[in-house]
């Protein structure tokens, strides 16, 4: 309808037919354009410095090497230069990001704490007083909240729900045997318990809370987010989203933060999350690959090449390389995560330059075919 009458106020101007007035009032009375209804800019690979046949390496390296891949986008310099998605995906098409989902209800976590509704070293047990066990041990009650974001509350085993799903009860009934901070031990239910803090102190899931804060203004729309039977949003897990909605969190990290000139969340908090907060080459993860090797952050894993990321299971990511201003964020369903990471490291990563290449309109269209034309592959062992 907006469309049919934007071309008629542009025939009556031919015309001038109408005046300004008018037309102010006719504009005025149009619904807002909202971030939702802009996606990422686009632009070729040359033009922002890498070559098409790299990233059709990339791809087919993937394709061969990952079973099974379902999509990916990489975004450089700001702009979108190549997706793919493996039908049956597809680009509208949510998709779950287990745990992926801690560096979102980690970045709720932030703007709480922007808002002054809770401090990083805020005891855990400060939130939950009828959930807490009837004696607290000494690190239960040292445990903070900066402990739960960098995965290092103190337990030996990662604590697991009973019962139909995760409770604040059942994490914090569960043996705290380390000087909380001095331990990494990823711990999904500590990220759940993160996810509860954020709707005591708010009075909102997780979900609900980052609607106008994060996903309205980065233009992501329908997030779901599974729940509790608590009635949380999980935090650690859950989340399903659009694989651009995934690189759109990567790309505000990149950018400190900043979204179409606002400041989001906070510059320090950015720096906080994504660099090594406590080291973990010991903990089980380190056996994927090295990529599991180089600290973490507050809900972000540290990479290799001076990266970080975000990580779900069975292949989830969004990758940023901040020494090549690059995002990518990929979805799969693979046990080969650290072979996703690989064909960065060994297909992209060489590939980028600092200027612009000459453009190459037949390898934009070979990488366009070879892309139109993914299939996921079966799972092995189905």
């Amino acid at each position: 309808m907006w469309k049919h009458r934007i071309d008629w106020v542009g025939a009556m101007l031919k015309t001038k037919v109408l005046g300004p007035v008018l037309i102010t009032i006719l504009f005025a009375a149009m619904p807002p354009a909202h971030a939702a209804d802009v996606p990422l800019p686009r632009s070729t690979p040359e033009a922002q410095g890498i070559s098409s046949q790299a990233i059709l390496d990339f791809v087919e390296a993937a394709d061969k090497n990952v079973n099974t891949m379902h999509s990916f986008i990489i975004v450089r310099h700001g702009h979108v230069i190549a997706q793919g998605w493996w039908k049956p995906e597809a680009a509208d098409k949510p998709h779950v990001l287990n745990s992926v989902s801690k560096s979102f209800n980690a970045t709720a976590v932030a703007l709480a704490i922007q808002e002054g509704k809770l401090k990083l070293d805020d005891p855990v047990l400060k939130f939950f007083p009828a959930d807490a066990p009837a004696d607290p041990s000494e690190y239960l009650k040292a445990m903070k909240v900066r402990d739960l974001l960098s995965m290092s509350g103190g337990h030996d085993t990662e604590p697991r729900s009973v019962g139909g799903g995760p409770s604040v009860k059942q994490f914090l009934a569960s043996p705290v045997v380390h000087q909380p901070g001095t331990h990494f031990q990823y711990n999904t239910m500590g990220s759940y318990t993160l996810s509860a803090i954020v709707t005591k102190v708010t009075g909102q899931t997780t979900l609900e809370y980052l609607k106008p804060r994060l996903f309205e203004p980065l233009g992501i729309e329908n997030p779901r987010w599974d729940a509790s039977p608590e009635g949380n949003s999980l935090g650690g897990s859950g989340l399903w989203l659009r694989t651009e909605d995934i690189v759109k969190l990567g790309q505000l990290y990149l950018q400190k933060g900043k979204w179409n000139g606002k400041q989001l969340i906070p510059r320090d908090w950015v720096e906080q999350a994504t660099t090594k907060q406590i080291a973990n080459e010991n903990e089980s993860h380190a056996k994927i690959g090295p990529d599991w090797k180089e600290g973490y952050g507050f809900q972000f894993w540290r990479c290799r090449h001076n990266a970080f990321r975000g990580d779900g299971a069975a292949g989830q990511f969004v990758v940023v390389i901040p020494d090549q201003d690059l995002t990518i964020a990929i979805t799969a369903d693979t046990g080969n995560m650290q072979g996703e990471l690989d064909a960065i490291w060994d297909y992209l990563l060489p590939a980028f330059h600092a200027k612009a290449l000459p453009d190459d309109g037949a390898g934009q269209e070979k990488l366009k075919l070879a892309i139109a034309n993914l299939v996921a592959h079966p799972k092995k062992g189905n």
